[in-house]
């Protein structure tokens, strides 16, 4: 891995992005956002890179600078299933940092990632030094949790279109790039992974995909998604 940015052939070295108000970074003041940046050493991973295993026992945080990476999880009949998706401005790997226990997931990169990685000393101590980003990281751990609850209610007796649309719908107003009326995901997000993430088999969500694309509500590209219309997605998810 490199210092410093994506290195040769890659996006140029940056200081800033422009990272969600929903991320842990883009709701800090500048002066808080600073503070965290100068944590850790910025490093660069390529795509399809772990650097988080479930069950392990290291402790060091990442501040995502630009890219994503996805959480996953074995379930009790081994598969594995798709618990989240971070992007530039979030953290990971903050639960170890924080308690100290194995990692509750594996993590692993989408595509070139660039972030920061901060040791779990130094991690703690920015908290207890700085009190308002201790506030701003317990809240996006507060968040992740009602986002997790949330979706164990909310698809309690959906059908699996229903359950795609909310979880498209959720991706989008959180990382999506806003286009017209709707959103573009520009990551590679796989009809597997959208199964998991729906709680739905494989051929069931190529179903309602294709169902969604008829509606008008989005469109699909390679590695993309496109939401065409977020009210009427919207009022697919939630309105039934």
């Amino acid at each position: 891995m490199n210092a410093g940015g994506l290195g040769s052939g890659g996006r140029q070295p940056r200081d800033e992005w422009a990272w969600p108000a929903s991320s842990l970074l883009g709701g800090l003041s500048l002066s808080l956002r600073e503070r965290m940046l100068t944590l850790g050493v910025r490093v660069w991973f390529p795509a399809d890179r772990v650097l988080m295993r479930e069950s392990e026992e290291s402790t060091f945080v990442l501040i995502l600078l630009d890219g994503v990476v996805k959480a996953t999880g074995h379930t009790n009949d081994g598969r594995e299933a798709l618990l989240a998706v971070r992007m530039g401005g979030d953290l990971v790997g903050e639960f170890a940092g924080v308690d100290g226990r194995p990692r509750s997931a594996t993590v692993t990169t989408c595509g070139p990632l660039v972030a920061r990685t901060v040791t779990r000393a130094d991690f703690l101590d920015c908290l207890r030094r700085e009190p308002a980003i201790a506030l701003a990281v317990n809240e996006a751990i507060v968040t992740k949790l009602r986002v997790a609850n949330s979706r164990r209610i909310d698809f309690t007796g959906c059908d699996v279109a229903t359950r795609l649309a909310r979880v498209l719908h959720q991706i989008a107003m959180t990382y999506g790039e806003p286009v017209g009326a709707g959103a573009v995901i520009r990551w590679p997000l796989t009809q597997p992974e959208l199964a998991t993430l729906s709680g739905a088999a494989e051929p069931t969500v190529h179903k309602a995909l294709r169902g969604l694309r008829e509606s008008g509500a989005i469109s699909t590209g390679y590695r993309s998604i496109r939401i065409e219309d977020m009210g009427l997605l919207n009022r697919i998810a939630f309105n039934g």
